[in-house]
């Protein structure tokens, strides 16, 4: 009798009658930017069979140098030593899509796996999937959304260049921030954003002007959490590619100038047991249910040692100054956004945790991990919610310490927390720990502006 054949995944299926002669593939490097390449039809369909047959080689370099394509020297998992050979990329035929500013390329992404097919310990995407599958366990669902704040600079990468990294040209002046005067300053990229995310599958529930010279927010729509976090790191990339077409570079750093404020990544968060939101109990005070209080908990007292998490640049610690709108304590509010944990006590479909400390630099899958392996540390432990609100800006928290102001600080917190172990695991916490180190020592090696304005003529 003849073997039944089972049926072909719908993503193949569709690729397959569209005609398209190339994929377009991608994955997350540890610093949240996007690395692919173009496949011909005929390797996709190779890659995307199930395992043992599927994956491509991809370079595990991706892994082992830093933003500017700078090799670490301090790294285990990847490096010199090891030749930087494949690594085994796997295709997720669930986050099919196409590209309609790429002439509606079909676009995947993909995490990955050793060879046994296990999860790749440093891989960000399987990072946040491992802290998925332990919410499972527990019986629930972590469903999120992202917003990030932006600036965008009437520049290209070539005429930034010419620039050498001095006085970048914003897009429109002054602080203006949900101007429909400034929306209509550059009316076609503002569309654009709008129309072709949705048509990219990044659904966008809000977009405006913030305050500061050519700064934008958006809120991506809120699904499941891996799914938030894969239309964050696409909205990031995407708002680059569109922005191209326009003369516009858009930034996602974290605090560009001293003078302007800086650029949040905050992060929307409920859970669902698969039925209800079980964030909220109209009987309990402030509709906070006792799983809520938990999560929130674990998010407090687990936030200084997840910090570079939230925080992974040298720069991201210029954002955190005291009398801005970052906050730089752990602490929480209702309904009050200077405090690094909004609680949006509204409807049972509405009732949120708003985590509004990370900055706009992050790596959204290894920014969601920390959130949620906070908050379900907090529910796993049964942690009790201690601390009170705070009224106004860190009133009643005036004992509370305030963040680091230094990657190396916090990166030294991170590499001594046995939650941090416990949740990542210790291959990751110490691969990500010695990226930040060298990171730190960039900025330590590096001979700045300010230091030959301040120095070069007086010393």
């Amino acid at each position: 009798m003849a073997r039944k054949m089972s049926p072909e995944h719908p993503a193949i299926a569709a690729l397959r009658q569209s005609g398209a002669n190339k994929v377009k593939v991608a994955c997350s490097d540890i610093d949240g930017i996007l690395r692919g390449k173009y496949l011909h039809k005929d390797k996709f369909f190779g890659a995307a069979e199930p395992y043992p047959k599927g994956g491509f080689g991809f370079c595990d370099v991706v892994f082992g140098w830093d933003s500017s394509d700078q090799c670490y020297d301090n790294t285990q998992v990847t490096g010199w030593q090891h030749g930087f050979p494949d690594a085994l990329a796997r295709i997720d035929l669930a986050t099919a899509r196409r590209v309609p500013w790429d002439d509606q390329v079909p676009f995947f992404l993909g995490d990955f796996v050793n060879a046994d097919g296990s999860p790749y310990a440093v891989c960000p995407r399987q990072t946040l999937k491992r802290v998925l599958q332990r919410a499972e366990k527990l019986g629930l669902l972590p469903m999120a959304g992202m917003e990030f704040e932006w600036f965008n600079f009437a520049e290209t990468p070539q005429s930034w260049a010419d620039k050498r990294g001095v006085g970048p040209t914003c897009l429109t002046p002054g602080m203006f921030g949900y101007s429909l005067l400034r929306m209509a300053d550059n009316q076609p990229f503002f569309n654009a954003l709008m129309d072709e995310m949705l048509a990219f599958g990044v659904p966008i529930e809000g977009l405006h002007t913030e305050t500061g010279p050519g700064v934008y927010e958006v809120a991506i729509t809120f699904s499941e959490a891996l799914e938030a976090a894969d239309r964050a790191i696409l909205f990031k990339t995407g708002a680059k590619e569109i922005g191209k077409r326009f003369g516009i570079m858009p930034s996602f750093m974290a605090k560009w100038n001293q003078a302007l404020p800086g650029c949040s990544g905050h992060i929307h968060q409920s859970l669902s047991d698969g039925q209800k939101n079980v964030f909220h109990d109209a009987k309990r005070p402030n509709a906070m249910s006792t799983v809520f209080e938990s999560y929130l908990a674990g998010q407090v007292a687990c936030l200084m040692e997840f910090a570079p998490m939230f925080w992974p640049t040298v720069n991201s610690y210029k954002r955190l100054v005291d009398g801005f709108w970052a906050p730089v304590k752990p602490t929480w509010g209702l309904d009050n956004r200077t405090a690094s944990f909004r609680v949006i006590a509204g409807s049972p479909k509405s009732t949120r945790l708003e985590t509004r400390c990370p900055g706009a630099d992050v790596n959204p899958y290894l920014a969601m991990a920390a959130v949620i392996a906070a908050g379900l540390h907090g529910v796993e432990r049964g942690l009790k919610l201690t601390t009170p609100p705070i009224t106004g800006t860190n009133q009643g928290a005036e004992d509370t310490p305030r963040a680091p102001r230094s990657l190396i600080r916090s990166t030294q917190n991170f590499k001594l927390s046995t939650i941090a172990r416990d949740w990542f695991g210790d291959t990751f916490v110490d691969h990500f720990a010695a990226t930040r180190e060298w990171e730190h020592r960039q900025w330590q090696d590096a001979v700045t502006d300010w230091e030959l304005k301040r120095y070069l003529e007086i010393i």
